[in-house]
């Protein structure tokens, strides 16, 4: 294979910039090679870390970590030559994929359309211990963290390592004005002059005391701003990267023209705390920067399983300071900004005067405010923030909603959805779309067994179906049996950000569930002539935390569609006209 010319750019703040992209005659013969080699096509995540490999956004970085890099970034945050460098990059492929391939093989990298955008030359490949990954990067093995439920549910089992030669980036058709690569970032700081620029990294809107905490960094660093959005993957449930990009633009009419710059970062983040806070401050050193500011809890995922932080919320910043020695960007540290009333500013935490008042909305009471309508005071945010995400979350009232029922088979699932099918419809405030089981069974999943597989891929198109729905402000009612509580997450996960989300468990019993068989379906299975039948030869795991638990042995259609009616009204998703 004709190798990239990797070459270095030169930083005014240290460190270089690695370029894997081919280029003119290198360039066509590295794609008449990707188009001759086995391909694998890269996820959402894949594609983001890709893309920074490839623009120098990981510099010093090649490619993927081999072995050796991998084992020693888990264990020491610095690759084998000493270099310093917290994350594993690593490429995540099936044991199936794996077979064929050996150290030297090279393997082309596709986006979801089949476009090549890489050649890997494959230097190690292995099997890795995820949970010891998780352990010696996070932390911890608690699902509740993202990068570990990550590991533990999404990443293939064996890793490959090697070099990169890219063919071209990965292509976006939105914000593309606001998208730069970091020798864009560099050439344009060089060209308006700025010598010290001070980096804000941020997944979530940014309200007035993020603006006044950007401009004391910039003030303390006597430095330009550069607002950095991640727009790659953050944590599950954030604000969709659109609608804060929306919000961005707004607010940067509120700074001083020519000191303030908006770029967006293709970043899949980790949510990895302190080694986080490492990373992001090397990759915005790749872009330009000479400063970054890290504030209380970067990059953190909030409490674990027992309701305890993962991190302490400064342990960033102490990291940071034991670094900065080889770091090659400066920290500006920063407290949290509160806002008090008697002085009517926002001020750090740490100067409040004894008896001041401190006025404060977190985002917990942020979202409640934007779900029922109410008003969402100056002082906290500017009206065009306000408008742009009321735009993207009206209140409760006026989502979308799904009501995901699961139980056995004869539990009265599909009666309780029928009879509230016809009573949403006459309350009328919806479009209401009914995802039966056999409903499905018969247009979406023809194809598909009985297999745990292929039952996780049915649910899993169902929840993909009433994301739709709810996304676009209707309402999904679901009835599969959905017996793995796994895959029931993960419905709720693709639905819970669009809009409500009401997990109702039909919890007759099996006996019930038995004496009500009209097909003699349990009685089949339990003489084997049918495989893998819920409650029979295949569990079903019950719902720990529904919002509703129904007994039909108990409660007849109509008492359990007004429980439900209840619940949503309960929520705010429903106002039921007496």
């Amino acid at each position: 294979m004709t190798s990239t010319n990797i070459h270095s750019l030169p930083t005014p703040h240290g460190g270089s910039l690695i370029d894997l992209l081919a280029h003119n005659e290198a360039l066509e013969t590295l794609r008449q090679t990707a188009s001759q080699l086995p391909s694998i096509v890269l996820n959402e995540r894949q594609l983001c870390d890709l893309e920074l490999l490839l623009n120098g956004g990981f510099s010093p970085l090649t490619g993927y970590l081999n072995r050796d890099d991998y084992d020693s970034v888990c264990e020491h945050m610095r690759l084998v030559d000493g270099t310093l460098w917290p994350m594993p990059i690593t490429l995540d492929i099936s044991r199936d994929q794996a077979a064929s391939l050996q150290p030297g093989d090279q393997l082309t990298l596709r986006e979801s359309e089949g476009m090549a955008l890489a050649v890997l030359t494959i230097e190690s490949i292995w099997e890795p211990d995820l949970m010891l990954e998780a352990r010696q990067v996070f932390g911890s093995e608690d699902d509740k963290h993202p990068a570990v439920a990550w590991l533990r549910h999404h990443t293939g089992p064996v890793y490959v390592g090697g070099r990169l030669a890219g063919i071209q980036l990965p292509h976006h058709y939105d914000c593309r004005h606001l998208r730069h690569t970091p020798a864009e970032l560099r050439a344009y700081f060089e060209k308006m002059g700025w010598h010290r620029v001070v980096a804000f990294q941020t997944r979530n809107p940014m309200h007035r005391a993020h603006q006044e905490l950007t401009f004391a960094a910039a003030r303390q660093a006597e430095a330009n701003l550069l607002i950095h959005p991640v727009v790659g993957m953050t944590k599950p449930g954030d604000v969709d990267y659109l609608t804060r990009v929306r919000c961005y633009e707004e607010l940067l009419k509120r700074y001083p023209e020519d000191t303030t710059m908006l770029s967006l970062l293709p970043l899949a983040m980790r949510m990895g705390g302190p080694r986080e806070a490492l990373w992001h401050a090397l990759i915005r050193k790749n872009y330009g920067c000479s400063h970054f500011i890290v504030g209380r809890d970067h990059a953190g995922p909030g409490n674990d399983s027992n309701d305890q932080p993962f991190y302490d919320p400064f342990e960033a910043q102490r990291l940071m300071h034991e670094y900065a020695d080889e770091l090659g960007i400066e920290m500006v540290p920063f407290k949290m900004m509160v806002y008090v009333q008697e002085r009517a500013e926002y001020v750090p935490s740490d100067e409040v005067h004894a008896g001041e008042t401190v006025l404060n909305i977190s985002g917990t009471e942020l979202r409640r405010r934007l779900a029922k309508g109410l008003d969402i005071p100056e002082w906290f945010t500017f009206p065009e923030v306000v408008e742009e995400l009321q735009r993207r979350y009206p209140p409760r009232a006026k989502q979308g909603f799904t009501i995901f029922f699961t139980g056995l088979s004869g539990a009265g699932k599909s009666t309780i959805a029928n009879a509230l099918l016809i009573k949403l419809n006459e309350i009328g405030t919806r479009p209401v779309t009914l995802l039966d089981g056999d409903i499905v069974r018969t247009h979406l999943s023809s194809e598909l067994g009985f297999s745990r597989e292929h039952r996780d891929i049915n649910v899993r198109r169902i929840g993909y179906v009433a994301s739709e729905i709810t996304k676009n402000g209707g309402v999904a009612i679901c009835a599969p049996i959905a017996p793995y509580a796994h895959t029931r997450q993960q419905v709720r996960e693709m639905i819970e950000p669009l809009g409500g989300f009401l997990e109702v468990f039909v919890s007759t019993s099996l006996e019930v569930c038995e004496q009500r068989d009209r097909k003699g379906l349990y009685a089949k299975a339990r003489r084997g002539e049918i495989k893998e039948f819920t409650g029979i030869s295949d569990p079903y795991e019950a719902p720990e935390h529904a919002e509703l638990v129904l007994d039909t042995a108990e409660l007849s259609p109509e008492q359990s569609v007004q429980n439900i009616l209840i619940e949503l009204e309960r929520m705010g998703l429903l106002s039921i006209r007496r």
